[in-house]
């Protein structure tokens, strides 16, 4: 199973996190962007961006560059320039991004909000945020009889996304403590 890297948005449910621009990067102009596509160049490659406010960005030129990419924006041409973009989200408009290929890949953002429910169709709670730290993606569940949870977003977990019916099935994992293996 595959979360293709957009990030969940508090905007219109259109809107698309694509990347956050970080810190200036030399003095001509250039910004670190940490990008949320799988493929850290393709973040530019749906038309301008645009941030919270609406304001738009174009990508000039970027490059990988460690676990970065350093971009140039149209019109930003100075280093205090691009040290007033530090923190601002770019986001696409959903229309623009392509459907996924595979039945088993989701836009973060389809996932949000998905009722969870047990393989017999009881309701469990929803989905709250997806987050990818690293080790791959995990699900934020706020059960219904309980606090938020966290749970990898695994096919053994979570057999099958129903995305028309708006639902996700879960199959909660087996916790063992360290007092129950020593014993």
């Amino acid at each position: 199973m595959a979360v293709l890297a957009d990030q969940n948005t508090h905007m219109k449910n259109t809107d698309i996190l694509m990347a956050k621009i970080g810190a200036a990067h030399g003095i001509k102009g250039e910004v670190r962007v940490k990008s949320f596509t799988d493929d850290p160049l393709a973040f530019g490659d749906y038309g301008k961006l645009h941030d919270a406010q609406g304001r738009k960005y174009q990508v000039i030129n970027a490059r990988v560059s460690k676990t970065v990419v350093v971009t140039r924006f149209k019109s930003v041409d100075t280093r205090e320039k691009a040290e007033a973009l530090n923190g601002i989200e770019l986001f696409v408009d959903r229309s623009v991004l392509p459907e996924p290929e595979d039945d088993d890949e989701y836009y973060m953002s389809d996932l949000v909000g998905l009722s969870v429910v047990s393989p017999e169709g009881e309701a469990l709670g929803s989905v709250g945020e997806v987050y990818d730290f690293g080790a791959g993606d995990i699900l934020e569940i706020k059960l219904n009889d309980g606090p938020l949870e966290m749970f990898p977003f695994t096919k053994a977990i979570f057999p099958e996304v129903d995305l028309a019916g708006g639902k996700i099935i879960f199959i909660p994992p087996v916790v063992v403590s360290e007092r129950e293996e020593d014993e």
